[in-house]
């Protein structure tokens, strides 16, 4: 890849489009030069099910955003979602070992809180700190230099599927690219829509994607609670294909040219075009049949993820409202049904903090590939997670070749 430590790529393996966003870093400036994105066949609700499909749609995507970028792609960060994807908060508690707090000792406390039993079907993606307490002081977001004798912290585990995690690298590795890292989707989507002040303050996102619709909750800068709900767009074009009696592809088309969540909202006299099936007749209806569809089921996906953030003692901590971004937002009057089933103020994340290509990318759909990007250049120097690498005899030297460094 020309110019490696620049360019990062994001690659969003989503279950209707893959999409591959190449950004260029320049000191703290992100510009995006290139996207490619390709329809989606090996996918069913954000997990692998077919690989040869996946990989020559990875391939397409990618090819078409080295011919825009004008360079080659080499590695890519990839994200994960999927209804196996868990979320859960954990605490570790060590005594300080110098007079002063040092990197090492924040290592050792997020080692403490991550040692938690973790099945054996199940890896961690993400040890995501939330905050520090430094001799019962709280709420400390980087203790390094303070003095001290005991250090907490705690942190927000994500653990996913060993098995769709090595699938989704398996299909990255077969279509010519290496991983770099392997990201949860509603945290790379918050990297590209919130803004600091809503993440200080505390916001549900929304990703409503074609097979999942991820929540991620911020608050104080830092993620409290994930959980992904294994719903989607695609729930969405099934009902408007069984109740026009139209085939899917065409209940697709219908859903993004008509669709609307409103009923009351769409004019009687508005009429739609439905194909036949089996060489039926084309049909003319009513636009607001769509409604009456889609009202329902989406005040459905909406009022499960209430009941999530009410699960998760949650409700009071997201205070500045919901920012919905993904493929399926750019429905019709979405916003406004998530404004009463939430009754909260609701909004549409599109990605932004970005030059370049912005015009291209502005769009609720590029949130999750655009926000692997930004991910990517937060975290470069940030220990990679590497499937391939996390075989026992790997981990074990590893650990060794430390313990050798800390003796020397």
């Amino acid at each position: 890849m020309q110019g490696q430590e620049k360019i990062i790529v994001g690659l969003d393996i989503g279950t209707t489009k893959i999409c591959a966003v190449v950004g260029e870093v320049y000191g703290g400036d992100i510009n995006i030069i290139g996207i490619g994105t390709h329809p989606s066949v090996g996918l069913r609700k954000g997990v692998v099910v077919d690989i040869e499909s996946t990989v020559e749609s990875i391939k397409k995507a990618v090819e078409e955003a080295e011919l825009m970028a004008g360079c080659e792609i080499s590695s890519v960060y990839a994200g994960i979602a999927g209804g196996h994807i868990t979320g859960f908060n954990s605490r570790g508690i060590i005594a300080i070992k110098g007079s002063e707090i040092t990197q090492n000792d924040i290592e050792r406390v997020i080692d403490a809180a991550r040692a938690v039993a973790i099945p054996m079907d199940r890896e961690v993606i993400h040890v995501l700190p939330q905050e520090f307490i430094v001799d019962e002081q709280a709420g400390i977001q980087n203790p390094i230099g303070m003095a001290g004798v005991r250090l907490e912290a705690k942190v927000h585990i994500a653990t996913g599927a060993v098995t769709s995690a090595h699938n989704i690298v398996k299909c990255a590795n077969k279509a010519g690219l290496d991983v770099c890292d392997i990201v949860l989707e509603s945290l790379a989507s918050g990297e590209a829509v919130l803004t600091e002040e809503e993440k200080e303050l505390g916001t549900a996102l929304l990703d409503l994607g074609g097979g999942t619709t991820d929540l991620a909750i911020f608050s104080s800068k830092n993620i409290k609670h994930t959980f992904v709900l294994a719903l989607g767009g695609n729930n969405l074009t099934n009902d408007i294909a069984i109740g026009l009696r139209a085939p899917l592809s065409e209940a697709e088309k219908i859903k993004k040219k008509y669709g609307a969540c409103i009923a009351r909202n769409i004019g009687g006299e508005e009429t739609i075009e439905v194909p036949g099936m089996g060489g039926r007749k084309h049909r003319k209806l009513p636009r607001q049949i769509l409604g009456e569809i889609l009202e329902p089921r989406v005040e459905e996906i909406f009022s499960l993820v209430k009941r999530e953030i009410y699960r998760a003692g949650m409700e009071n901590v997201i205070v500045s409202g919901v920012v919905i971004t993904g493929g399926s937002a750019l429905l019709d009057g979405l916003p406004e049904v998530a404004e009463s089933i939430f009754n909260l103020p609701t909004r549409l994340g599109k990605p932004q903090g970005i030059s370049g290509l912005v015009d291209v990318v502005n769009n609720p759909m590029y949130a999750t590939a655009v926000g692997l990007v930004l991910y990517g250049a937060k975290n470069q120097s940030a220990k990679k997670f590497r499937i391939r690498d996390s075989n026992i005899f790997n981990r074990v030297m590893t650990r060794m070749k430390k313990w050798f460094k800390e003796i020397i």
